[in-house]
């Protein structure tokens, strides 16, 4: 049994790198399914259940310090490819599709979160608050609005699980109705933007060792500056300290990428890295206790994604929106920069960069309309948000 800090590490990063390392060198079909990330997370889980390491006053410190330092460095350095101006150049059209799909997010939490009050308990809000942030943005968006509500760790379980399986069905759907965009298309009124195209933020060269330092160092400089001006703001029931240093760091690094540092190359593969370990340690910290509501949970899950796509059928028909541009910016939602790529290269190569510009803008935004959807959710259960 694990006893000490620096064996636990040494085990997270091992099952953090693990996964994303078969899948580049073998390609197992399984990743297609289950992405390296949720595998990780259901391993580590695994392990935890199994006593693999003693969860005493050590190791739970360092939990604590890698999340409260990890993700604000996260969250800058995924915010460092996100070139608001190039967003800016997609034109109206692109992002009134976002913006919809948005809103579309945001009613089917709140429709879906009404009808399952009844049989989900008390604090289901904040797996599915959780679960909302993923859907605007990412992983990270999740995990950045767990902590800034106080979701305990056990919950997040949840929120994984529903989001693992969700997600695949859906990605399944989209890949699957592109043949039918024609039918689509005349039904919308819309014409197709597979003539789109737009220049994608790139980093300027391969990763080297110096930049992993450079960009670590700067993550971890945010970090620490974002902890500490977030002692100096006001703080309430919604907006804690967490939370006040997790949007300074969004905004630092939104402000570093406007530079021409971001062509600096590095920081997509830390931020990768980052995540993956940041996953691990969280699994590390989660038991399955109430595991027998998760079918709820997956069912809330499977209809927040059928109002959203009732409330986008609607919108594209008013709003004269194709077929591609919905499922593209639908999956930057639900599946973020990972994803959204690989269904527009599908659509047509031309929409590539669409896909991976609103995957990055749905990070921006996945934080705080995970926190919007938390305040709504915990009205509606009648909770207050108790920050970290």
């Amino acid at each position: 049994m694990i006893q000490t800090v620096w064996p636990y590490l040494a085990l997270m990063l091992l099952c953090a790198g693990i996964f994303p390392a078969l899948e580049r060198r073998f390609g197992f079909r399984i990743f297609a399914i289950a992405p390296p990330i949720v595998l990780t997370y259901l391993l580590v889980t695994a392990l935890a259940v199994a006593g693999l390491w003693q969860v005493n006053t050590e190791i739970r410190e360092a939990q604590s310090v890698m999340i409260a330092r990890v993700l604000p460095a996260l969250l800058f350095l995924l915010m460092i490819n996100c070139d608001l101006r190039a967003i800016y150049k997609l034109g109206p059209r692109v992002l009134a599709v976002f913006f919809c799909t948005t809103v579309s997010m945001f009613t089917a939490f709140f429709i879906a979160g009404s009808i399952f009050r009844a049989w989900l308990p008390a604090d289901a809000w904040q797996p599915l608050a959780a679960l909302s942030g993923s859907w605007a943005g990412g992983t990270a968006n999740m995990i950045a609005v767990k902590e800034a509500i106080g979701m305990s760790d056990s919950l997040l379980a949840m929120s994984l699980l529903t989001d693992a399986l969700c997600y695949s069905l859906w990605v399944a759907i989209l890949f699957s109705i592109a043949r039918l965009a024609p039918v689509f298309n005349r039904f919308t009124r819309a014409r197709s933007s597979a003539d789109l195209a737009v220049a994608v933020p790139r980093e300027s060269g391969p990763t080297t060792a110096d930049s992993v330092l450079v960009w670590l160092s700067l993550g971890l400089l945010a970090a620490a500056v974002s902890g500490w001006l977030a002692a100096f703001l006001p703080t309430s029931n919604m907006i804690s300290a967490t939370t006040w240093t997790i949007l300074l760091a969004t905004a630092m690094g939104l402000v570093v990428g406007q530079t021409s540092l971001a062509r600096y190359p590095g920081a997509a593969s830390i931020s990768g890295a980052l995540l993956i370990a940041l996953v691990a340690v969280l699994a590390s910290q989660s038991n399955f206790d109430g595991i027998a509501e998760a079918p709820l949970y997956i069912l809330c899950g499977v209809t927040v994604i059928a109002i959203h796509a009732g409330v986008m059928l609607f919108a594209a028909r008013v709003f004269h929106f194709d077929m591609y541009l919905c499922g593209i910016s639908s999956l930057a939602h639900i599946g973020g920069v990972a994803a959204a790529p690989l269904l527009a290269a599908t659509y047509s190569r031309s929409l590539v960069p669409v896909g991976v510009l609103l995957a990055l803008l749905g990070y921006v935004v996945g934080t705080g309309f995970g926190l919007v959807v938390a305040r709504l959710l915990s009205g509606i259960y009648g909770a207050e948000v108790s920050p970290a």
